[in-house]
């Protein structure tokens, strides 16, 4: 016998087994149910024989349980279906793992009940408990040895108790937290546990016939109320109740303050009992009232005004005390304490008519009965301006007399004045209720203690314990200002004992964890008291008058009224009722259901059986569930076990017709690891029998002579079987398939598998099995049979293989070709040679489908025509080429253009040592699939530019620079040939001249740098080839001729192309569709958005394209190595937009500022309209909306000024010729502020020779004439302009720092185009009414919002808490 160690670090016995020997389970069982319960596990160790049924016996005695009120689960799935307790099925059968090999079980509620204690009174869990006074079983606790809690039980500050009881000891059903309403399942249960507010609930009848009952706040409470008096759930959900507030489900996500949720449900409960017995219930419970007066020191005048209140708010620290209250007694007494009045602060006294000192206070004239106290913890920290939580101890008592608090005073003179008007008893300071009740007539049916309209000698005889109240609900907030928890700690008055109600946790709690509620620590620490205090502690308190004429008890079941008696019986029902859909559930198997639909092709679906439904059964239900009713007869259908992923057929239930659904899944899982296929036959076909073991392949038969690949025929086969047997099992199938190519012999067959992409394996050992070759369960080969001499090269070198390659590596494409601009199709050439015969040019007046039809049909030809003659010209002319080109012309030129001699042009992409492989190789259409090749492909991701499909700048179908008519710089057009006239009009335009400047300074031309910066390459090699010569990959057009809305059809081709092919060859390859060389034109790759991004890396292949992907074409120079598309940004800095686009263009290395400026210039005077001087325009670095670093005209792109790809720049006009003429000057812009106007000046541009501070404020003084000794300065803040409102610029700068230099802290102004402010210091503000101010206000923030800047901060507001009367917020049409 062998020990292990078991989840409790205690070894348990493992039984080595052999032959003779029954192997053994070993089971950890984690027990949920409860608290205390929760980090004990129970470990058995059972023969694997062991049935379930058994099981659940052995963990009942083990764990003290009584067998079946608790359900046992797996526990690494949380959603796992219970196992299963009447099946006879053995542990081993139900997936335990034997052997030593720990099962982990979690053991959980059973229909969301607790599991009973063995020893505890049967009955116990099935006590109704509708009294709370009679059957205490539910409501109250149930005696228990040692069930009263200590200190010890506590664990501070998360009240997490080690003690928790188990719902049936304590009785009590708690609340489930949607998300963050705890601070509403307080208030509810502390609602809930109060006799007089639930008595009153009950009495009031719901009418249906005149309220929904789902907007009806007190019907909803009424249901919650009485599903927590007689529910057997652990706890309930208080959905409904939110849903009659209005809350929709984002409200969850909002906590509130407990005190304004009670304040706000009080209001609404008003709003819905008007005009019933308890229309006044609130008022009668909860509301109190006081005397706000101000008392004359000098005559006696007393002023006052009766105030009504629902709770009482105490002070915990007054405004600047470093000390805090130390009890409730004391809050109390200084929040009735007067104040003086006197100073500037007198009070005008009617009768003295003169300001007089007075005193001015509250007085207490009525306790409520229910009284309610507000500790105010939540503070404002002016010093940190932020919303904190004071923790300081506050002591309240468990019995409070409040007699010291009411107005005794017998001082009510002939000279004392009685304001009783209803308008001011709504004015009141200590939180007025706003209701407007006329307290002159309601002292008849107020039931508190009231002592405003009794003498003073009745007031002597009232007795003191009138005024005593008992507290029985502390709710505690835990956690700082920012957020925390609530939870309520409640007595019930049933038995004295006092509970924790946390959310759905329910636990007995002691007076010593009460007192832990006070706050503060345990030892003083003076003023910083607070900041080490506790988090958590009291935040309101209810106290209920000890009157034993009034207190109530809760009312008995047997006095309830009819209605909720007849509630009660109804949610019974729908409790039964969702506990049988439970078990249903719990017994239902759902897996995935496949089926190849003869019309709908491949559906899916969710089939949801019961366990004991039979196979036949599950197969009627899938059939309707497929709807083949009317397609195929039931009888020619069954359900297979199938794996979607490696679309494998498992195996069949040949027989098994009548067997259990819940027996063939192996069980109610949540998952599983395998789905269902419904599979489908003709009525003259057979099932064929799938038995476990059995591999799936699909077998492509590959003809040779026709080139194709014909769809797949599934074939079964076993691991175990040899590559001879598989070959012949094929030519047998072969045999009696029709789909099957016939003439397939086994002696000359040749099997292909394609174990992955880029994996394709002959197999050539006859002797070898399926399984040692690599197959599984579901595998792909390729069969080909013929006499043919490829069987003698080797496989890499095959027809076969380059067959089967390019069968894997063809994707589809849709290209959209441009608009017929600047030619139509009709006068667009092929890109044919001089002098070689040509059909003349398109017929327009036949449709442009017709023309791309016929360019369709004649371009591959064509095609191959032209690279047969290319290439035996290349070797003719080869020792003579170079002579006929100028020694100044670039390669770029020459290979641009279509008009070009045939030894230059080599536009098209066919490779001449591949010519042959081109005239024996169609492919079939949409011929695409997964085989592979073994030449090595790189994935890497295309680079995005800006230009986006719904910008008309940068995706017109003609580019900026294309339309351009003048390209005037002498140094980047070819000074010899001169520009190049292509065939649809347009000019040729490359950048050479940094070549050859730097060939004739000797410099090293660094390419590889320049490709990897720019994201560009070049199309061609060194010697002008292109580089898609270097392997042919296959490529093939057809029309488009599927309608879609969004495509048009006259102007789209499908394309037929290896995706290992790079962009530069798949342009070139479209040159002939497009009608200009590959150059002169971009292309978009559409994506599913329906935007578009450019594809500029020539030397990237398609391969992170995929079948069906949408690319558009537009005309446009493409970029070449070294060079960078840019966008080009006019600055107006005195413009309330201060950044305008342009144009677009193109900037090359090693080209100078001033000559991207010459070729900038033409193209703003055409599409901007801008004509302007080159000495009278500048070029700067644009970092979002900042101007940068100004570009002088000698500067070199990528030699003094980086570039990368869509790179911006901003275009300035200057209104005097450039000033800036070295890089140690500083270009700053100004603005002047004028205190005495409100209002700044426009910028001015100044230019310092150094970073000094006087030069600085010399420049400043010499524009706005301030003498240098009164000029301040200071640097704006955030993005270009900097804007900031006039009413903070004064105050809120950091005006004239103490730097002598500009490039320190805290100015840091090292770059061009900072912005300085300045003013005189001896400029006055103007002085502003309170009327203009609000007014200029309104103006700079509508100023600032138009311009995006902020105004000022403005912290997260918090959504107001609001209860809807009318079932939900009315939706303003104009929000989203």
């Amino acid at each position: 016998m062998e020990m292990v160690p078991s989840e409790e670090n205690q070894f348990v016995p493992k039984e080595i087994h052999n032959a003779a020997e029954e192997p053994r389970v070993l089971c950890i069982i984690q027990d949920i149910t409860s608290a205390k319960t929760v980090n004990e596990r129970l470990t058995l160790n059972l023969p694997a024989s062991t049935s379930l049924p058994k099981l659940y016996e052995d963990v009942a005695h083990k764990a003290g349980y009584v067998n079946g009120t608790f359900d046992l689960a797996w526990g690494n799935a949380l959603d796992m279906a219970p196992l299963e307790r009447s099946s006879d099925m053995t542990l081993s059968d139900s997936g335990f793992e034997p052997g030593g090999k720990r099962n982990f079980l979690q053991l959980t509620d059973k229909d969301g009940e607790q599991p009973q204690i063995a020893s505890d009174e049967s009955g116990t869990a099935d006590s109704s408990g509708l009294d709370d006074s009679s059957q205490e079983r539910l409501i109250g606790p149930l005696p228990r040895d040692g069930s009263t809690g200590g200190s010890g039980d506590y664990s501070s500050p998360s009240y997490s108790y080690s003690s928790i009881l188990n719902k049936s000891e304590t009785g009590y059903v708690g609340l489930v937290n949607q998300a963050m309403t705890c601070y509403l399942n307080s208030l509810l249960q502390t609602l809930f546990m109060t006799p007089e507010f639930r008595n009153a609930l009950y009495n009031w009848e719901f009418e249906e016939s005149e309220e929904d009952p789902v907007t009806s706040i007190p019907y909803q409470l009424q249901r919650l109320f009485v599903l927590l008096q007689t529910s057997k759930k652990r706890a309930i959900e208080t959905t409904d109740v939110t849903r009659s507030f209005g809350w929709d489900s984002s409200e969850a996500w909002q906590q509130h303050d407990v005190q304004e949720l009670c304040r706000v449900m009080f209001d609404a409960l008003e709003q819905k009992w008007k005009q019933t017995e308890q229309a006044d219930l609130i008022n009668q419970l909860y509301q109190g009232k006081l005397k706000d007066y101000v008392r004359c020191l000098e005559c006696g005048y007393e002023s006052w005004r009766i105030d009504t209140y629902l709770d009482i708010p105490l002070v915990i620290r007054p405004f600047g005390a470093s000390q805090a209250y130390g009890s409730v007694e004391e809050a109390l007494q200084a929040f009735i304490q007067p104040e003086t009045l006197d100073g500037p602060n007198q009070y005008f006294c009617e009768r003295c008519k003169k300001k007089c000192d007075a005193r001015k206070g509250l007085r207490f004239l009525h306790f409520p009965y229910l009284l309610t106290l507000q500790l105010k913890r939540f503070d404002f920290d002016y010093t940190t301006m932020h919303r904190i939580k004071l923790n300081d101890r506050m002591t309240f008592p468990e019995e409070l007399d409040m007699s010291p608090f009411i107005d005794v005073e017998d001082e009510k003179s002939p000279q004392t004045e009685s304001c009783t008007d209803s308008g001011a008893e709504n004015e009141g300071s200590c939180h007025s209720d706003q209701m407007s009740n006329d307290f002159s007539t309601d002292d008849c049916v107020d039931e508190g203690i009231c002592l405003d309209s009794t003498s003073s000698t009745d007031r002597a005889f009232k007795p003191k314990s009138l005024l005593t109240f008992e507290l029985f609900s502390v709710m505690v907030h835990s956690g700082s200002a920012a957020g925390g928890h609530y939870y309520a700690c409640i007595k019930s008055f049933s038995d004295g004992q006092w509970y924790s109600f946390n959310d759905q946790h329910v636990s007995k709690i002691t007076q010593d964890d009460i007192r832990k509620t006070h706050g503060g620590s345990s030892g003083s620490r003076g003023y910083f008291s607070g900041a080490f205090a506790s988090s958590t502690n009291a935040y309101m308190l209810i106290y209920r008058l000890k009157d034993p004429s009034r207190n109530a008890k809760f009312s008995a079941v047997e006095d309830f009224p009819e209605h909720i008696k007849s509630l009660v019986q109804k949610e019974k029902e729908s409790e039964e009722q969702e506990k049988r859909q439970r078990e249903i559930e719990r017994n239902t198997c759902k897996i995935k259901l496949f089926c190849v639909h003869p019309v709908k092709m491949m559906m899916e679906s969710k089939l949801e059986v019961h366990k004991d439904k039979t196979l036949r059964e599950a197969t009627e239900m899938a059939y309707k569930l497929m709807e083949l009713d009317g397609v195929v007869p039931l009888d020619c259908c069954r359900l297979v076990k199938y794996d979607e992923f490696h679309e494998y057929l498992e195996r069949s239930y040949e027989g098994e017709e009548e067997t259990p659904m819940g027996l063939l899944l192996g069980g109610i899982k949540s998952s599983y690891m395998f789905d269902l296929l419904l599979e489908t036959r003709r009525p003259d076909q057979v099932f064929q029998p799938y038995k476990p073991g059995e591999v799936m392949v699909k077998v492509h038969v590959v003809d040779l002579k026709s080139e194709t690949i014909a769809t797949p025929i599934s074939v079964r086969a076993y691991l175990n079987q040899t590559i001879t047997e598989f070959k012949q099992l094929i030519a047998q199938v072969a045999k009696s398939s029709q789909s099957f190519a016939t003439g397939l012999s086994a002696e000359s067959m040749r099997v292909v598998l394609e174990r992955c992409y880029n994996d394709l394996r002959l197999l050539y050992v006859p002797s070898k099995t399926l399984k040692a070759e690599g197959f599984f369960r579901s595998n792909k080969v390729f069969v080909e049979s013929s006499e043919l001499t490829d069987h003698q090269v080797p496989f890499t070198d095959s027809l076969l293989w380059k067959l089967l390659d390019r069968h894997g590596n063809t994707i589809r494409l849709l290209v959209l070709l441009p608009e017929q601009s600047p030619g139509t199709l009709a006068n667009r050439t092929l890109c044919q040679k001089v002098g070689e015969d040509s059909d003349g040019p398109f017929d327009g007046s036949k449709g442009n489908r017709k023309t791309v039809e016929a360019i369709l049909e004649e371009s591959t030809e064509k095609l191959k025509n032209l690279s047969l003659q290319q290439q035996q010209q290349q070797q003719q002319g080869s020792s003579t080429s170079d002579s006929q080109k100028s020694s100044d012309t670039s390669d770029f030129e020459h290979i641009e253009s279509p008009t070009q001699d045939a030894d230059s042009n080599s536009s098209l992409c066919v490779a001449a040592d591949n010519r042959e492989l081109e005239n024996r190789i169609r492919a079939t259409p949409g011929g695409s699939g997964g085989a592979s090749s073994d030449i090595e492909t790189q994935f890497v991701c295309e680079e995005r530019s800006d230009s986006e499909v719904n910008n008309d700048r940068s995706t017109s179908s003609v580019d900026s620079d294309i339309l351009s008519s003048s390209h005037s710089s002498d140094t980047l057009c070819n000074a010899d040939s001169g520009p190049i006239q292509l065939a649809n009009g347009l000019d040729s335009h490359s950048i050479t001249s940094s070549r050859r400047s730097k060939a004739h300074e000797g410099k090293k031309e660094t390419w590889d740098t320049a490709e990897e910066d720019s994201g560009t390459d070049s199309e061609y090699d060194d010697n002008g080839k292109s580089k898609a010569e270097a392997q042919y990959l296959y490529f093939r057009t057809e029309p488009y001729s599927q309608d879609e809305a969004s495509w048009d059809t006259q102007k789209c081709l499908v394309v037929h192309v290896d995706k290992r092919i790079t962009l530069a060859a798949f342009k070139q390859n479209l040159e002939p569709y497009v009608g200009v060389p590959s150059t002169q034109f971009k292309v978009f790759r559409v994506y599913a958005n329906n935007q578009e991004f450019e594809s500029v890396r020539l030397n990237e292949t398609l391969s992170s394209f995929s079948d069906d992907n949408k690319i558009t074409i537009r005309l446009g120079r493409a970029l070449k190595k070294g060079e960078y598309r840019v966008k080009v940004y006019q600055l107006l800095v005195n413009e309330p937009e201060p950044c305008k686009f342009l144009v677009d263009t193109v900037f090359g290395k090693g080209m100078t500022v001033r000559q991207s400026k010459e070729e900038l210039l033409p193209q703003l005077k055409e599409q901007c309209k801008l004509d302007l001087s080159i000495d009278r325009v500048r070029l700067r670095k644009k970092t979002w909306k900042n101007p940068g670093t100004v570009f002088l005209d000698y500067h070199v792109y990528e030699e003094d000024i980086s570039i990368s790809s869509n790179w911006e720049v901003f275009m300035e006009v200057l209104d005097d010729p450039e000033k800036m003429k070295s890089m140690s000057h500083l270009a700053i812009l100004t603005r002047r502020w004028n205190p005495a106007t409100m209002k700044l000046g426009p910028f001015q541009e100044v230019i310092l020779d150094s970073s000094s501070v006087e030069e600085l404020k010399e420049k400043l003084s010499e524009i706005s004439g301030i003498p240098l000794d009164n000029l301040e300065f200071a640097k704006g803040r955030g993005t270009f302009p900097c804007d900031i409102s006039v009413l903070e610029i004064h105050q809120d700068l950091d005006w004239n720092p103490k730097v002598s230099t500009l490039n320190v802290w805290p100015l840091y102004i090292c770059d061009d185009g900072a912005v300085v402010f300045y003013r005189d210091s001896t400029e006055e503000p103007l002085e502003l009414s309170e009327d203009e101010r609000n007014e200029l206000m309104k103006k700079e923030s509508s100023r600032l919002l138009k311009t995006g800047h902020r105004v000022s901060y403005s912290p997260r507001k918090e959504k107001a808490l609001k209860i809807y009367l009318d079932g939900g917020p009315l939706k303003d049409p104009g929000q989203d």
